[in-house]
């Protein structure tokens, strides 16, 4: 527990409104997506970057924990106070869109704006930003610069950190810094920015993000492909792109997640033969150019046995569409009482190989693993099924597998996580991918930025 002397010393910082220590705020800020729970010894509600100075000075003085906090939306625990401390929330106050610089085509927001509020206010003027995160609606842009996320249009447009051009932050003591410039071209010191995102909020807390801008594409269309099995869905991912398509997303789903769809959504029409399906958009400034990626698909899935190339007419015809892959997760609940989901990512040359030793793996377990996600990109979000969560044996079997299929992954030239990081809930399996010589140079990193271990400490294996 904190001394009340040192809550009282941050209250009179922040004012009492936004300090919170009440048993409802305690909890309401103890989970994330993760549902393990870690509850804080207090939760701070900053209201501009100089509270964020202020408090990081003085906890950093008494060595008190303290960890950033944008929606809670995460999946590996990289919000959670797993060794206890301060939540720093910066939802509450620090949430504004600060400034369109049309000239530029720049945006500059607050970390806890969300990011589909982002992505219609830069539509609103005909621009467009195109990260997408499955948590769109509810998840912060700090919180998407600190985890990297990534979306179903990173196909074609790449992930968060393609937009983000500068970073004001605050070191852990009160030291406020600028990372990165407004200008397309920087190459003058280290790139402290690259090393700021995807940190999870170990090293400094974001306070200012400057966010690249593209033209809003003017046509969009849905397309999908229905292969007789995975294997050559897989197959058409990466021949289509290498043959010149370009769309802006890729999605994928295997036969069980297919069959998990037709019978919890009996009004999906998705066809009973389907061993794999790909689903996604193109886009572009022209009809013309439509047209064309259309048909550059069409016939790369055909051409690798493609049983049917289906393109929506209109929007309603793309929802339809789109449906199956907007709910591949809750479908593949048929299959157990606990899921323990993963995202790995591999070069997607090797998606179909990956899917076959990921479904061997599960074979020798006992498991039934259905998997979809962002084949456009080789991100597959592998879900291993445990009938029975209560039962010890089976559980134990599940994390089994799953640290195989990292290791599967790892030699594969693939990688721990796609998008979702790496937090508390994957920290174990981080010698897996990294050398211990790569890990002390993150934990020296760290300790550049934090010796005193007080912001988010512990997390990523460090």
């Amino acid at each position: 527990m904190i001394d009340k002397k040192h809550l009282d010393y941050i209250t009179s910082i922040v004012g009492e409104e936004n300090i919170k220590s009440d048993k409802a705020h305690l909890i309401a800020f103890c989970y994330d997506a993760t549902r393990t729970r870690f509850e804080p010894d207090a939760v701070v509600f900053p209201r501009h970057e100089q509270d964020v100075s202020d408090i990081l000075k003085y906890c950093n003085e008494h060595q008190i924990i303290i960890v950033p906090r944008g929606a809670g939306s995460g999946f590996t625990g990289g919000a959670l106070p797993a060794s206890g401390g301060i939540i720093l929330s910066l939802e509450r106050h620090m949430n504004k869109l600060l400034e369109i610089d049309m000239e530029n085509m720049v945006g500059v927001v607050q970390p806890g704006l969300i990011n589909m509020q982002f992505q219609k206010a830069v539509e609103e003027v005909g621009l467009f930003y195109p990260p997408d995160p499955a948590s769109e609606e509810y998840s912060t842009l700090g919180g998407n610069v600190s985890e990297n996320a990534g979306g179903m249009r990173a196909a074609k447009y790449g992930i968060t950190k393609d937009y983000v051009m500068a970073l004001r932050a605050v070191l852990p003591n009160g030291d406020i810094i600028v990372a990165g410039k407004r200008t397309i071209k920087d190459v003058a010191g280290y790139n402290t920015a690259g090393i700021l995102i995807a940190s999870e909020g170990t090293l400094a807390i974001i306070t200012e993000i400057t966010l690249k801008l593209i033209p809003k594409p003017k046509f969009k269309q849905t397309y999908m492909g229905v292969f007789p099995s995975v294997d050559s869905a897989m197959t058409a991912v990466f021949k289509s792109l290498a043959a010149g398509a370009n769309p802006v997303a890729m999605e994928f789903l295997d036969a069980l997640v297919i069959k998990a769809l037709r019978q919890k959504f009996p009004q999906v029409s998705l066809p009973e033969h389907a061993g794999g399906i790909l689903v996604g958009d193109v886009d572009a400034s022209s009809e013309a150019e439509i047209d064309s990626q259309l048909q550059t698909l069409k016939e790369a899935f055909e051409a690798f046995g493609a049983t049917e190339f289906i393109i929506a007419k209109d929007e309603e015809e793309s929802k339809k569409l789109w449906f199956a892959r907007r709910n591949a997760s809750p479908a593949t609940m048929i299959y157990g009482t606990k899921k323990l989901n993963e995202d790995i990512s591999v070069p997607r040359s090797k998606l179909p190989v990956a899917l076959d030793g990921i479904y061997k793996i599960g074979e020798k377990y006992g498991f039934q693993v259905p998997c979809f996600g962002h084949a456009g990109d080789g991100n597959i979000h592998v879900n291993v099924m445990v009938k029975d969560k209560n039962n010890e044996k089976e559980m134990e079997d599940g994390h089994k597998a799953i640290e195989e299929i990292f290791q599967y992954v790892v030699d594969l030239g693939g990688t721990l996580s796609g998008e979702h990081g790496i937090g508390t809930s994957k920290a174990p399996f981080m010698h897996i991918a990294f050398t211990e010589a790569e890990m002390n140079l993150f934990r020296s990193i760290k300790k550049a930025f934090d010796p005193n271990n007080i912001l988010n400490p512990f997390k990523m294996g460090l």
